[in-house]
């Protein structure tokens, strides 16, 4: 199991104190700033900067993306911004947290503007330093190998704070809707501040859990905000071990269903459909071929999301197919722990997904894109290179408790997993 992360918002959270903490708690600057040129090349123009900090006799990181001097703040749309995403060279894991951070924020700002998702218009979260917040961040918490996120109640201030649209309430409107979206506790501090922004928010409603479980800290950081307060205006994150997790090496986490039936929309459609919902942030999408009332034949797409994500998805398969309505309901997930190990065959590396249950390696299965591109580049069969993959993995596959055999047959190599 990996490492879990703890967010202790005591005075609120922000992007850039997120990533403050996870550097202070260990994760190198500098593989942080490589990580975003490498992975996000089309974004340039500034450069992450790192200072010690300490307020009230505790030490911390104060992070600031500064932007060359002149460089202009661009205002990008959802599009824009999920194209530059989707298009980086970021690891598939980051990629995908990144882009549903943002999924939670387009369908927030949708629902405060009153205009379609893909027609949202970032201002403050649409400027370079939030993107690299955002990017950095999920690149953190993979490279730190975070698998599960836990989070406290928010703390925020109270009054009112100025924004591109003039003076708004705080909390501000897109963080509040961003926080009633995914049920997220909060409280008020004691300050006419706005301790948490939209941008801060997102993070924590997308991949956490409000609630603290029994935990083992194994490293700890504060990241500081700019404000000077009458406590410590930090973010911490404790990493370490979460204790309920720690027999099986089983995740464990909420969902929603998002389901629709379809009987009038042209096939074709359904292709790039599914490429707008990954791209969006759907953790699945498929569909089913099913038989409505007078025997029409039809379609039922469902999709499995994290519920910060589901009303940007709702929205979206409204947006995108004839349907006139999404059916939504909350699931609770068990996942096996999961990792990824790369062999070496004689046509070149190929990586393998290795499934961990109960403390073990129980499967290993070869990644088929690799295996694809290997079989294309060498005019090979790509069962013949799956199969030498299959082979090189094997090893890796831990002996475990014998399996019973099931009544009335045996199992077949197709027959449906989890």
């Amino acid at each position: 199991m990996g490492q879990a992360a703890y967010f202790d918002c005591f005075s609120g959270i922000s992007g850039d104190m997120t990533l403050g903490a996870l550097v202070d708690a260990g994760w190198p600057v500098e593989q942080l700033s490589a990580g975003l040129r490498e992975g996000l090349p089309a974004l340039d123009g500034y450069r992450i900067e790192v200072a010690r900090a300490a307020q009230h006799g505790i030490a911390g990181a104060r992070l600031t993306v500064a932007l060359d001097v002149g460089r202009a703040q661009p205002q990008r749309d959802w599009r824009q911004i999920r194209a530059l995403l989707a298009g980086s060279r970021l690891p598939a894991p980051a990629r995908e947290t990144a882009l549903r951070i943002f999924a939670t924020l387009a369908a927030a700002e949708a629902a405060v503007h009153g205009v379609p998702v893909d027609d949202v218009h970032f201002h403050e979260v649409g400027a370079i330093d939030s993107i690299v917040d955002i990017a950095g961040v999920a690149l953190g918490l993979h490279e730190l190998g975070v698998g599960r996120v836990y989070c406290s109640p928010l703390s925020d201030g109270r009054g009112f704070t100025r924004s591109q649209h003039g003076v708004i309430p705080v909390p501000a409107p897109a963080t509040l809707a961003v926080l009633a979206a995914a049920g997220a506790p909060t409280r008020e501090a004691p300050t006419e501040k706005e301790l948490v922004t939209p941008t801060g928010a997102a993070i924590v409603a997308t991949l956490a859990e409000f609630r603290r479980p029994e935990f083992r800290p194994r490293a700890i950081g504060y990241g500081y905000g700019r404000r000077e307060l009458p406590w410590p205006n930090a973010l911490r994150v404790w990493l370490g071990d979460v204790a309920d997790d720690a027999p099986d090496d089983a995740e464990r986490d909420e969902v929603v269903l998002l389901e629709t039936n379809i009987d009038d929309m042209n096939p074709q459609f359904y292709a790039p459909l599914l490429e707008r919902l990954f791209a969006a942030g759907a953790l699945d999408a498929f569909l089913s071929p099913i038989l409505m009332k007078k025997g029409r034949p039809a379609t039922k797409v469902s999709v499995l999301a994290a519920p910060a994500a589901a009303a940007a998805l709702s929205a979206l398969l409204i947006e995108e197919t004839t349907t006139l309505g999404v059916r939504a309901a909350r699931l609770e997930r068990t996942k096996a722990g999961r990792r990824v190990e790369t062999v070496q065959t004689p046509w070149g590396p190929a990586r393998v997904k290795l499934k961990v249950w109960r403390g073990r390696v129980a499967a290993a299965v070869p990644e088929f894109d690799d295996c694809a591109r290997l079989a294309a580049a060498h005019g090979l069969p790509v069962a013949t290179v799956h199969a030498a993959v299959a082979r090189l993995a094997a090893p890796l596959v831990e002996d475990g408790p014998p399996v019973p055999p099931i009544l009335g047959g045996t199992r077949s190599d197709d027959a449906p997993g989890g």
